[in-house]
């Protein structure tokens, strides 16, 4: 019987076991010096490549990045033939990952990709490369690598990519996790994961996205096992979670320190209420309202009273916005805010805010001037608060953008009452008068001694009703004046008069336009309270009827289905004009224009 023939060792394999032991044992530093020994002696030994990929792990372990990558480049650039160098390109993802670096790890996957030979490469990529667009926020193409990480996953490692699938997928659209699954079918266990995907929403308590899965499940694949069980579920579930029809919820402040402006409110809603009843007695509509009590805690827990009560939509709050559109939006209800808090839409796609807005006034004012009066040189005289500021901003970006100019932008301080100082630097520039025209209409205005041609003054009524007769007094004359919805005030004309007429104010609401339907709104409010509606009561009772039309219509099964019907409004002919909600969640409205003569406010036509 022949003997076996020696085995050879390599004189480094001695090193390079001593080495592979520490790192087996966490004894890192001592590892790092054995690899490098091998290195130094063994430079070309055959398992250079291997104690370079240690080295960089190590690095990797000890949280020096910068480290592992300039060994793992150094490795591919010197070893490209290697079997460890697709490990290597990984491992640099990893080192990107845990840098916080997202964006790096996306931008380098496809390089990776390109040279992988191993399914383990193609699993790891992807799913750092959705770990990577999870952690940036993106659901739904995390939820697309996931799902390529599953086909190349192999059984026992299969539940642990499942939960990532189940992670991203919570939050994603479930029409486009079908479209997902669907588009890897024939790598896929479809069937199982549409199910599954319709169980997690219902654990996340996302119920209307669990009745669409299902609902696809039981359509597609009407022979499944779980069939029964996913009807059982859609039962249940519509039992016991889906919206009732013609149920609107409510939020006002009843009490409190805003109770006069919630009663005012509640009192329109419940007119619009009886109107549309009357109009629709087959379809009748209930409204469930809720005393936020101007407390963010109390709007919150209103907000869940009403969830429980099943309503399909909410109208409100009035104050404490953020609170209640917080848990509207993880409860999944349609809500519509009144009030000028800046980014409330943008709390998610359920929230919606109906009201005017700085840049929808600055928008008319602007358009107005440069378009209708051909003016494009500006003043403005301002307070020095954000109402001010912000409106001045607004106002000069939009200007510029008709191609017109800001000359001059002077502020004050809120509760001033004399301007002159302002008002001298103001008209400190004059220009020479042009030569008067052959004619005159007896509503043109004297021909302007100062290089403006109009002033812009974003204040209330008591400020500017004080500045103004001073703009005369400083022979700030023969200019046109522009005002915010503020300015819709008889004060400002009381106080101003004469230096007042001709001026140029944006609202939401004008109880004296001639619109019919605005005409039928205010006999209405006037025979029912006794009083003129302004613009919170005028826009309570726009949102009530869009909110009313909605719960009631039978096509329309769920909430999401409301949300997309907000989302999609577009020239809904109201009270407070034509309005249109945006992809924001943000309404956009044609203003009213209104001008001062005499007495009165006039209401101008011909705007844009």
């Amino acid at each position: 019987m022949p003997l076996p023939e020696p085995v050879e060792f390599h004189p480094g394999d001695i090193f390079f076991s001593t080495a592979e032991n520490m790192f087996q044992r966490k004894e890192y530093g001592n590892a790092l010096k054995i690899y490098d020994k091998y290195l130094e002696r063994f430079p070309d030994g055959y398992r250079a490549p291997q104690a370079l990929m240690k080295k960089a792990l190590i690095h990797t372990a000890l949280g020096e990045y910068d480290k592992s990558r300039t060994i793992y480049n150094h490795l591919i650039a010197k070893y490209p033939s290697s079997p460890v160098v697709s490990d290597a390109r990984v491992e640099i993802l990893v080192t990107f990952f845990n840098q916080g670096k997202y964006t790096q790890v996306i931008n380098h996957a496809p390089h990776v990709l390109k040279h992988s030979l191993f399914k383990v490469h193609l699993l790891k990529t992807y799913t750092l490369v959705g770990d990577s667009h999870m952690a940036m926020g993106a659901s739904t193409k995390a939820l697309n690598y996931y799902l390529m990480a599953y086909t190349k996953t192999k059984v026992p490692e299969k539940e642990n990519i499942l939960l990532k699938i189940k992670s991203a997928a919570s939050e994603v659209d479930p029409a486009i996790i079908i479209s997902l699954f669907m588009r890897h079918k024939e790598e896929l266990p479809v069937e199982d994961l549409i199910y599954r995907m319709g169980l997690t929403k219902a654990e996340w308590k996302k119920y209307e996205d669990t009745i669409i899965l299902l609902s696809e499940f039981i359509k597609k694949f009407p022979e499944n096992e779980n069939v029964q069980s996913a009807k059982k579920l859609i039962h249940d579930i519509n039992e016991k979670f889906t919206f009732k029809h013609n149920i609107l919820g409510c939020l006002l402040p009843l009490s409190g320190p805003y109770t006069s402006y919630g009663n005012k409110i509640l009192k329109c809603i419940e007119m619009a209420l009886d109107q549309y009843n009357s109009r629709n007695r087959r379809s009748v509509i209930k409204l469930i309202v809720k005393d936020t009590e101007s407390d963010p805690e109390k709007a919150a827990l209103a907000v869940n009273e009403l969830s429980e009560e099943r309503v399909g939509a909410i109208l409100g709050p009035v104050t404490t916005h953020e609170s209640a559109a917080l848990v509207a939006q993880e409860k999944r209800i349609p809500i519509i805010t009144l009030g000028q808090k800046e980014n409330i839409a943008t709390l998610g796609d359920y929230v919606f805010r109906n009201f005017i807005t700085p840049e929808m006034q600055v928008q008319a004012l602007v358009s107005y001037a440069a378009q209708i009066l051909k003016i494009n040189r500006f003043a403005i005289l301002y307070p020095d608060d954000k109402y001010g500021t912000t409106f001045m901003g607004l106002f000069q970006d939009e200007l510029e953008a008709y191609g017109g100019e800001v000359i001059r932008a002077e502020l004050y301080h809120p509760g001033q009452t004399d301007f002159a100082e302002c008002i001298k630097k103001l008209a400190e520039t004059q220009i020479e008068l042009p030569e008067p025209p052959e004619e005159k209409t007896e509503n043109s205005l004297p021909e302007p001694v100062l290089d403006f041609e109009a002033v812009f003054i974003p204040d209330g009524p008591t400020t500017s009703g004080l500045l103004i007769p001073q703009l005369a007094f400083y022979d700030v004359v023969g200019v046109h004046l522009f005002g915010t919805n503020l300015w819709h005030s008889e004060r400002l004309i009381e106080m101003a008069k004469q230096f007042i007429q001709g001026a140029i104010v944006a609202d939401g609401f004008f109880a004296g336009s001639n619109s019919q339907k605005v005409k039928d709104f205010v006999e209405l409010f006037e025979e029912t309270f006794h009083e003129k509606p302004g613009f919170i009561e005028a826009v309570a009772y726009d949102t009530a009827m869009i909110l009313f039309d909605l719960v009631s219509r039978n096509d329309i099964q769920s909430r999401s289905e409301i949300k997309n019907e907000i989302m999609n409004l577009q020239g809904f002919q109201g009270v407070t004009g034509t309005t249109s909600f945006d992809f924001t969640g943000n309404a956009h409205k044609k203003l009213y224009l209104l001008q001062i003569q005499g007495d009165k406010f006039i209401e101008l036509e011909n705007h844009s």
